[in-house]
């Protein structure tokens, strides 16, 4: 059954998104594994559609925060208002009080409202005025960003990019697919009929069975050998934390889950290895002349060179 909920879910979200599936299925695994997900790429190639189609696809609550630079964390968080009808103060919840959360182009508010969805991102919960506000479950927040947009931007500090699970780049469509874009234009009418084909139960569901899928110890010490690799490489100023490590457990757990099975593969390391970590270690070349790229080039190196188990 639960195959089948998977399947259901990734062909509805498929039907509006006609970019690339693997941009789907990281999707999927950070719903699964129960992180966050930064989708960052060029305007115009559906981060937005993607979000907002994953969300439309889960019978739960949704909702969209534009972020741009007078957004206060207030405006995320909610904030506490008097009724003169009891004379007391009564908090009204902000959208960060939703199931999934769409936080658009996330690196154009001021790194003081970034840091107010971090203790949401990390804690499942909300402090305000000295009072904590636990978040309902399933709680995944979907942010997207422009990497090549530098006025008017605020970058994200690596405690933030530490929080999410993985960094999508969702890339051009092929051109069969563009076609169909062109001709059926999927983000106007089929996105806004989209229907829910699961419940949020069924999203809790899978994402208690993710950790009983079995890690053999040959896995565990694969994950281990590729992050104290990047730890010793002399490529990277910063290496994988051990939360980057768990990260990538996880992740690989979704993953075999998405793809059917009860056991973790190579593969599904692999597969995610670059997703999960490329964003919390940093290149000492992109440092020295801002080569975006440079980082991804040492971890596929790293990736290349370590011996992984039969």
């Amino acid at each position: 059954m639960a195959n089948q909920s998977i399947e259901r879910l990734r062909d509805n979200v498929r039907t509006v998104f006609l970019g690339h599936a693997r941009a789907v299925d990281l999707l999927l695994v950070g719903l699964i594994a129960r992180g966050h997900v930064l989708i960052e790429d060029v305007p115009g190639v559906g981060k937005t559609v993607l979000a907002r189609a994953l969300a439309k696809s889960i019978e739960c609550r949704f909702s969209r925060i534009q972020l741009t630079p007078d957004l206060l964390p207030g405006d995320v968080l909610g904030v506490s208002v008097f009724d003169s009808k009891t004379s007391q103060f009564e908090f009204k919840p902000g959208p960060v009080f939703a199931n999934i959360i769409l936080a658009d182009e996330i690196n154009r508010t001021t790194p003081r409202t970034q840091s107010a969805l971090l203790e949401a991102m990390s804690e499942e919960q909300v402090s305000v005025e000295n009072q904590t506000y636990p978040l309902k479950r399933p709680f995944m927040v979907v942010a997207t960003q422009n990497p090549f947009e530098f006025e008017g931007t605020y970058h994200l500090p690596e405690n933030q990019l530490d929080r999410f699970l993985l960094r999508i780049a969702v890339g051009y469509p092929e051109r069969a697919s563009e076609h169909r874009i062109l001709t059926t234009q999927p983000s106007r009418g089929a996105l806004e009929n989209l229907e829910p084909v699961m419940k949020a139960a069924d999203v809790i569901e899978l994402q208690d069975r993710a950790p009983e899928t079995k890690l053999d110890p040959a896995i565990v010490d694969y994950i281990l050998d590729l992050v104290e690799a990047t730890r010793e490489s002399d490529e990277l100023h910063l290496g994988v934390s051990p939360r980057g490590a768990l990260a990538l457990t996880q992740a690989s757990q979704a993953s075999a889950l998405l793809n059917g099975r009860d056991y973790v593969t190579p593969d599904d390391v692999k597969t995610l290895f670059l997703p999960v970590c490329a964003h919390r270690v940093i290149s000492k070349t992109y440092l020295h002349n801002g080569d975006a790229n440079a980082t991804d080039r040492v971890l596929q190196a790293i990736l290349d060179r370590t011996a992984s188990p039969r």
